[in-house]
C-alpha cells in the first residue's frame, strides 16, 4: 500500500478498534499523553496511565471517562525517577499480556541548578531515558506475550539540533538546561531505533516505532478541566502561532498511529505532517543523527551500565 493510500485511509477521528488490547501510557495525565490516552480509551482497549500522583491520575481518568462512554482507564504508579521500584510497579499492572506501550512521560527543566534523581543520575537524562530504557527491559515479558506488541518512544523536535556527547551523557561538566533537555530527548529516540534493530535481530514479534508531536502548545489545546484549562483569550491570543503548530490533542495523532496502525512497521518515525510541526501524522525520514548504529550501541552499553539492567533484547 503507498503512503499516500495510508494517509487517506487513516482518520484521527475515525480510529479502529482495539478492544481487548491492554495499553500503558507513561505520563498519561497530563499533555500528549492524557491526550494519547484519551484517543486509546475511545477504541475500546484497557488504558494504563503510568503516573505518580494519585489524584493527577484521578482527574484525568474523571476526564476521560467523561468524554469516553464505557472508557476502561486504571492508573499504575509509576514513578520513572527512581529505577529500583519500576520491576515491582510492573509487577502491580497485574495482566498477562500488554500490547503496547507509550514511552511519554518526562522532565523539562528551563533554568539551572542541576538536578539529580534519588539514584544519582541527572533529571531529565534519568527520567526521560534511562527511566524508559529500565521500563522496557522489565515489560519484556508481557510485550513478548502479546500477538505484536509496541514500544512507541515520543520524541520532539527539540532533539533534531542535538548532538549526544558520549563522554558527558548526564551533564555534569556543562549543563544547560535545554540542551540537556533535547539530549534527553534524542536518547530516547535513539533508543527506540536501536531497540527496533535488536527486536528484529532476536527474531522478535514486538516492534520499536519512534512518534513526534511537532509544535503542540497549551494555549491551542482544548480545555479538559481539571486536567488542563485554556481561557478564550489565551486561545485567541495563540491563533496566529496555529499557522505552524496545533495543541496537544493534536500532537497526540502521530503517537496513537504509531499504536494502532497495521501499516505502521518498526523503526519508523511519525511526525506531523506539514513541516513536521503541525497537521496530521505521517512517516517521517530518519535524521541520521538518531539512527546512527555505533552512538546507539554506546548510549545502550551506558544505559545497561547505568540503569543496571542484564543484555536484552535475546533469545531467551
Amino acid at each position: 500500500m503507498s503512503s499516500a493510500t495510508q494517509s487517506r485511509s487513516w482518520d484521527v477521528h475515525r480510529l479502529p478498534s482495539a478492544e481487548g488490547r491492554n495499553f500503558l501510557v507513561t505520563g498519561g495525565n497530563a499533555g500528549i499523553g492524557y491526550f494519547t490516552a484519551e484517543q486509546l480509551a475511545a477504541t475500546g482497549a484497557v488504558v494504563v496511565l503510568g503516573c505518580r500522583d494519585r489524584a493527577k491520575a484521578a482527574a484525568a481518568m474523571a476526564s476521560i471517562r467523561s468524554r469516553v462512554p464505557g472508557a476502561r482507564v486504571r492508573h499504575l504508579r509509576l514513578d520513572l525517577a527512581d529505577l529500583s521500584s519500576l520491576k515491582s510497579a510492573v509487577d502491580g499492572l497485574d495482566l498477562d499480556r500488554l500490547d503496547a506501550v507509550v514511552h511519554n512521560a518526562g522532565v523539562a527543566l528551563d533554568d539551572p541548578p542541576r538536578r539529580e534523581t534519588a539514584d544519582g543520575h541527572e533529571l531529565m537524562f534519568g527520567t526521560n531515558h534511562l527511566g524508559h530504557f529500565a521500563l522496557t527491559r522489565w515489560l519484556a515479558p508481557l510485550l513478548s506475550a502479546a500477538r505484536a506488541a509496541r514500544v512507541v518512544t515520543v520524541g520532539s523536535f527539540a532533539a533534531r539540533s542535538e548532538r549526544l556527547d558520549l563522554g558527558d551523557l548526564q551533564s555534569a561538566r556543562d549543563y544547560r538546561p535545554k540542551r540537556a533537555y533535547g539530549r534527553s530527548k534524542l536518547a530516547q529516540m535513539s533508543f527506540g531505533f536501536e531497540l527496533d534493530r535488536r527486536l528484529r535481530a532476536a527474531g522478535s514479534t514486538v516492534l520499536s516505532v519512534v512518534a513526534h508531536p511537532g509544535g503542540a502548545l497549551d494555549s491551542l489545546t482544548p480545555s479538559r478541566p481539571p486536567v488542563h484549562r485554556t481561557t478564550p483569550g489565551a486561545r485567541l491570543r495563540a491563533l496566529p502561532c496555529a499557522l505552524l503548530v496545533q495543541g496537544k490533542e493534536a500532537g497526540a495523532w502521530p503517537v496513537v498511529r504509531a499504536v494502532l496502525d497495521p501499516e505502521v512497521a518498526g523503526g519508523e518515525l511519525w511526525g506531523p505532517r506539514v513541516f513536521g510541526l503541525r497537521g496530521t501524522p505521517r512517516r517521517e525520514p530518519v535524521p541520521s543523527h538518531m539512527a546512527d548504529p555505533s552512538v546507539a550501541a554506546q548510549l545502550w552499553a551506558a544505559g545497561e551500565e547505568l540503569a543496571g539492567t542484564a543484555r536484552w533484547p535475546g533469545p531467551a
